[in-house]
């Protein structure tokens, strides 16, 4: 499955995203996380399993930069 999201927050290993079909706050576990920047549109690859914790968590599979401002 693929969401395409609005960067909103950054950790170590996960980013805070704002998914833009669903306006849905998601975390983002992925070892990846310090090579975005707050304000990337991503598109993200994952196994289609989002928890029902608030924020929703999903592991990424693979995240693509699509626009960097």
């Amino acid at each position: 499955m693929y969401i395409t999201a609005l960067i909103i927050g950054l950790g170590r290993e996960h980013l805070l995203v704002l998914d833009l079909d669903t306006r849905t706050r998601i975390r983002v576990n992925t070892r990846e996380a310090l090579r975005y920047r707050i304000r990337d549109l991503v598109r993200i690859r994952y196994n289609g399993v989002m928890t029902r914790s608030i924020p929703p968590q999903i592991t990424a599979g693979r995240i693509v930069l699509l626009h960097r401002p």
